[in-house]
């Protein structure tokens, strides 16, 4: 991976997309004191240097009615040589899980899950999470409260 070096504009820029990403082009270049044309052409090689991956839409999963979320702790069998990539797989079709992440060590994976409640999430665990292949050990973690969530860097 290629590291890219920003200067000052450019953190500037970012840090306004971030803010606020949906604000139009000219008021974006008003507030960056830059032309249009300007941002427009430094927009461009930010997204051509793969810094800006792109905008998108983000889903208050609780106005949606999902009151539950869960953080599983999974540990796998590692004598099962295609075990990682088995579960995965099978995890990825989990339509209530929203997040994957792998670990080194005794913990393999994180999956994060959401349900619209209590027997929602007993339902998910039992009908779809226990059914994953290769689990040796599993831990469940209910969020109780989201102390920090910030999506944005520090430029």
């Amino acid at each position: 991976m290629r590291i890219i070096m920003l200067d000052d504009v450019d953190r500037r820029i970012l840090r306004l997309l971030q803010s606020d990403p949906a604000q139009p082009l000219p008021e974006l270049a008003t507030l960056a004191g830059l032309t249009p044309a300007r941002v427009t052409r430094r927009l461009d090689r930010l997204r051509q240097d793969g810094v800006l991956l792109g905008q998108r839409a983000i889903i208050d999963w609780r106005v949606l009615g999902y009151a539950v979320e869960v953080s599983l702790r999974v540990t796998l069998d590692k004598t099962v040589p295609r075990a990682f990539d088995e579960f995965m797989d099978a995890a990825r079709k989990v339509r209530a899980v929203i997040e994957m992440q792998t670990f080194l060590g005794r913990v393999d994976v994180r999956l994060s899950l959401i349900a619209r409640d209590l027997p929602d999430y007993q339902r998910i665990y039992r009908a779809e999470i226990l059914t994953l292949p290769h689990i040796a050990d599993i831990e469940a973690l209910m969020t109780v409260a989201q102390v920090k969530h910030d999506e944005s860097l520090p430029l």
